[in-house]
C-alpha cells in the first residue's frame, strides 16, 4: 500500500460495515485518515477514578469506577423490574439504572468491588446525577479475550477518551484506531525538514502514536504541540498562498492627486483627524497606490471614525480618476451612510449640479427600494462615471449595474454580507476593484489570523476627540422592579435635558413574527430555562411602545423603528429622529450598525441577555456619540447567578470592544464565532484552539508567509502540498477563497 493512500483507505474496509456506517454517521468519520485525526479528549491514569461529583449534566461521558452494590426493584405488582447499581471512586457517588430484561446481564457481573468503565448520557432523577442503560466494560475479569485487552489497556499508564457518541463509546472507538494505527507510521509528513529541525517538533507518524497510545504525558505534550502546528500550519499556508496570488492579479493603481477633491474635503473638515485615522489612510493609500489590488480589513471600535477613513480613501481613488462603491447590510444602513457622507462633503458631493463645486463629485444612492425614475438615473450616472461615489445593498452587485471604472469597493460590516455577495462585487470592475472591509465587531487577533487570513488588517482603537463615555448598568427587572421604575424617570430626564433615547427589543411583535414565535416558543422556553427558568417570549417592540406611550413614557413622542416596516417609512421615522422630532425610537437591533444621532444620549435595552456580548456593545455604540454622556441600561430578568447576567455584568464593567470580544469567545467556543459559513475550517481544526493559541497561530503564520514567497506553488514540498489538499476539499477552498 503506498503512502498517501494508506490514510485514504475507508473505515469500511477495516472495520466492518456496521462500525464505519456509526462512525460516518454520527462522528464525520470516513477515512483511516479521518480515524487518526480523531484525537483523545482527555485520558485516564491508571488507578485513578474520575470524579464522579464533577459530571457535566446532558452530556455523553465515559467514567472508570467501582460497583458499591447493586440490588433489584421490582414495581408494578412484580411485573416490572428495575436494577440498580452505585458506583463510587472515594469523592463521589453515581447511580446506574437497567430496565426490563436488559438487568439480568448486569445483574451477574456488577458485582460490589467489581472495576469497570461505564458510557452513558448523564441525567438527573430525584435529585441525584445518573446514568439510565450506559453500556460497561469489565475491567478485572480475565476469563474473555476482550477483557484481558481491556486490562491490558488500562494497565498501560494513561488510558484515552475519545469523544464519543450514544452508538459508539469511547473504549470501542479506542479498539478502532488500535486496529488503523500501524498506519501512522505511513503517514506524510508535510512540514519542511529545516521547519521541524529548528522547532524541535516530533515527526508526524511518531506524534500520532503517541497521541493515541501515550506512555507518559511528557509524550501527550510532545504530541499536541505538534498536531497543533501542523492545523495552524497549513492554514496558515492556504491563506498565504491565497495572498501570495492577489498580489499576482492586476489592479489599476490609484493615486490621488494633489489640490483636488481630497485636500478640497480635508480644508473644510471641522476637526482634525486622530493619529490612529492618519496612520489607517496611510495604510490604505500606500495599498491603493500599487498595481495590484489591495485586500485590507479595517477592523476599529463603535465611533472610532471607520466611515470617515473609508470616505477619504473613496475620495482619493475618485481624485485619481475611478469609482468607489459602499456596500451595507440594510437599507437603512446604505440610507443613513449616503445622508451623513453627503452632509460631510456638502457642496463637493454636488459635482456638476447647480451650486456644487467644481473639484466636485456627485454621490449617488442605490437601493432595491427606489422608485425607477430615481433608480435609472443612479444607473445612468454610473455608467457615464458623472457619480464618483456611489453607497447601496446588494441591489450593486445586480447585472444590470454597469460602471464606468470602478476603483474601490467598501464593504461594511463584512459579518452581514454573504462571500458570494462581497465576490460578485468584486467582478464589476474592468480589473479587480480594490477592497476595504469595515468591521465594528472587534475581532481577537488569533480571529482575524484564521477567519480573515487573507486580508491584511488595520485596527482603529481610539476614539476621535469629542466623544463621551458611556456609563452601563444592568437593570435586575425581575429581583428589583423598582430599578426598572428608575430606568424610565433616567429616560423622561434626558429627553426633559433636550436629548434622545432609544429602547431595543428583541422581536417586533406583528402578526409574522408572532406566528414565528408560536413556532419556536416551545425551543425558546426550553433554552431560556436552562438559563434562569424563563419561558415567556422575548419583549416586542410594538408591544414595549405602546406600554409605554401609555404609561412611563406617556405625553413623550414616541416611534418605532424595525426592518418588516416599508423602506420609504423606515427613511422617514429616523430622519424625523435625526432631526429631533422623536424623543423615544422603540427598535429592533435594526439599528444596530452605522444609525449616527449625536442627540441620542440614553439606551434601554429590553431582555439584554437575549443579545450576544458583541451586539450589545454594537448597539450601546449608537449613543455617547455627541458631546453629552451616555447611558445603557442592560435590563434582564435573568437570575443573579446565571451565565446571562455574567454576560451583562461583563457588558456594563468594560468599553473596551477587544476585551469584550474574548470574553464572547471564551463563552461561545470558535464553533459560533467562525459560525456556519466557515464550517470547513471549524472542522479541520481538532487540537489547535483560536481562542488558546495565539502564539501558535502568529508563528505559523510568519514561516507560512517565509515559504510561500519563496516556493508560492510549493513545488520543491510534495508533502505539505499533499496535506494541502486534503484540508482544502472543495468547500473549504471556495470558503477561503472568498474570505
Amino acid at each position: 500500500m503506498d503512502r498517501v493512500s494508506a490514510f485514504d483507505e475507508p473505515l469500511k474496509k477495516l472495520l466492518g460495515g456496521a462500525t464505519a456506517k456509526v462512525m460516518a454517521e454520527h462522528l464525520d468519520l470516513h477515512t483511516v485518515g479521518d480515524l487518526l485525526h480523531h484525537y483523545p479528549r482527555r485520558y485516564e491514569e491508571r488507578g485513578q477514578l474520575t470524579a464522579l461529583t464533577d459530571l457535566p449534566l446532558d452530556e455523553h461521558v465515559t467514567v472508570v469506577a467501582q460497583v458499591a452494590d447493586a440490588r433489584i426493584m421490582v414495581f408494578n405488582n412484580g411485573r416490572g423490574k428495575r436494577l440498580e447499581v452505585t458506583l463510587t471512586d472515594g469523592s463521589g457517588r453515581l447511580q446506574l439504572v437497567f430496565f426490563g430484561h436488559g438487568v439480568h446481564k448486569p445483574h451477574k457481573e456488577l458485582l460490589p468491588g467489581r472495576r469497570a468503565m461505564f458510557a452513558g448520557k448523564v441525567s438527573v432523577f430525584n435529585r441525584k446525577m445518573q446514568l439510565a442503560h450506559p453500556t460497561y466494560q469489565l475491567l478485572d475479569t480475565a476469563d474473555a479475550d476482550e477483557a484481558t485487552e481491556a486490562v491490558d489497556a488500562f494497565a498501560g499508564r494513561l488510558l484515552p477518551i475519545y469523544p464519543a457518541c450514544k452508538q459508539l463509546d469511547s473504549w470501542r472507538i479506542a479498539k478502532a484506531v488500535d486496529t488503523v494505527l500501524p498506519s501512522a507510521r505511513d503517514a506524510v509528513d508535510p512540514l519542511p525538514l529545516p521547519l521541524r529541525e529548528g522547532r524541535g517538533f516530533t515527526p508526524l507518524p511518531e506524534a500520532l502514536l503517541k497521541i493515541h497510545r501515550p506512555q507518559t504525558k511528557a509524550d501527550i505534550a510532545d504530541a499536541r504541540d505538534r498536531l497543533k502546528w501542523d492545523e495552524a500550519f497549513i492554514m496558515q499556508v492556504a491563506l498565504a498562498r491565497r495572498r501570495y496570488a492577489d498580489t499576482q492579479l492586476p489592479a489599476v493603481a490609484r493615486r490621488p492627486g494633489h489640490g483636488r477633491l481630497l485636500d478640497a474635503f480635508d480644508a473644510k473638515l471641522p476637526f482634525t483627524l486622530t493619529e490612529g485615522q492618519e496612520k489607517v489612510s496611510k495604510e490604505i493609500f500606500d495599498d491603493l497606490a500599487t498595481e495590484h489590488p489591495m485586500h485590507r480589513l479595517l477592523q476599529g471600535e463603535v465611533g472610532s471614525g471607520k466611515t470617515m477613513v473609508a470616505l477619504r480613501a473613496m475620495l482619493a481613488v475618485v481624485d485619481a480618476g475611478g469609482q468607489a462603491a459602499m456596500l451595507a447590510p440594510t437599507e437603512v444602513l446604505a440610507q443613513q451612510h449616503h445622508r451623513s457622507i453627503t452632509e460631510m462633503m456638502g457642496e463637493l458631493a454636488e459635482g456638476g449640479m447647480l451650486g456644487g463645486s467644481d473639484l466636485g463629485t456627485k454621490v449617488v444612492l442605490l437601493t432595491g427600494s427606489m422608485g425607477m425614475a430615481a433608480r435609472r438615473q443612479a444607473l445612468l450616472d454610473l455608467v457615464t462615471g458623472e457619480a464618483g461615489i456611489v453607497i447601496g445593498t446588494h441591489a450593486l452587485i445586480e447585472d444590470k449595474v454597469q460602471f464606468h471604472d470602478l476603483g474601490l469597493v467598501v464593504v461594511d460590516e463584512q459579518h452581514r454580507f454573504g462571500v458570494e455577495q462581497r465576490d460578485a462585487l468584486r467582478s464589476r470592475g474592468k480589473q479587480p476593484p480594490h477592497l476595504l472591509v469595515m468591521t465594528a465587531t472587534p475581532i481577537p487577533r488569533t480571529v482575524a489570523m484564521t477567519v480573515f487570513g487573507d486580508l491584511e488588517t488595520s485596527v482603529l482603537d481610539q476614539l476621535p476627540a469629542g466623544r463621551s463615555p458611556i456609563a452601563s448598568h444592568v437593570v435586575p427587572a425581575k429581583d428589583k422592579p423598582h430599578f426598572l421604575s428608575r430606568a424610565w424617570e433616567r429616560v423622561r430626564e434626558e429627553v426633559g435635558n433636550g436629548h434622545q433615547a432609544y429602547v431595543v427589543c428583541p422581536r417586533i411583535g406583528d402578526d409574522a413574527d408572532d406566528e414565528a414565535e408560536k413556532k419556536n416558543r416551545k425551543k425558546a422556553a426550553e433554552k431560556a430555562a436552562g438559563d434562569d427558568g424563563e419561558k415567556r417570549p422575548p419583549l416586542a417592540v410594538l408591544e414595549i411602545a405602546e406600554q409605554l406611550t401609555k404609561g412611563a413614557l406617556a405625553g413623550l413622542r414616541i416611534e418605532v423603528l424595525h426592518g418588516r416596516m416599508n423602506p420609504d417609512d423606515k427613511d422617514e421615522v429616523m430622519r424625523r429622529f435625526a432631526a429631533g422630532q422623536v424623543d423615544v425610537l422603540v427598535a429592533t437591533t435594526v439599528i444596530e450598525v452605522g444609525v449616527n444621532v449625536p442627540n441620542a444620549t440614553a439606551m434601554v435595552i429590553m431582555d439584554a441577555d437575549r443579545f450576544g456580548v458583541s451586539q450589545l456593545h454594537q448597539l450601546r455604540g449608537r449613543v455617547g456619540r455627541g458631546s453629552a454622556a451616555g447611558l445603557c441600561l442592560l435590563v434582564s430578568e435573568a437570575h443573579e447567578a446565571s451565565p446571562a447576567r455574567a454576560r451583562l455584568s461583563a457588558v456594563a464593567a468594560t468599553l473596551d470592544g477587544f476585551e469584550l470580544s474574548r470574553i464572547d469567545l471564551e463563552q461561545r467556543r470558535e464553533g459560533d464565532v467562525l459560525g456556519q459559513a466557515q464550517s470547513g475550517v471549524r472542522t479541520s481544526l481538532r487540537m489547535l484552539s483560536v481562542i488558546d493559541d495565539e502564539e501558535v497561530i502568529a508563528a505559523a503564520r510568519e514561516e507560512a508567509v517565509t515559504i510561500v514567497a519563496a516556493d508560492p506553488e510549493l513545488v520543491r514540498l510534495p508533502e505539505l502540498r499533499t496535506a494541502l489538499a486534503a484540508l482544502l476539499d472543495k468547500e473549504r477552498e471556495e470558503y477561503l477563497d472568498k474570505g
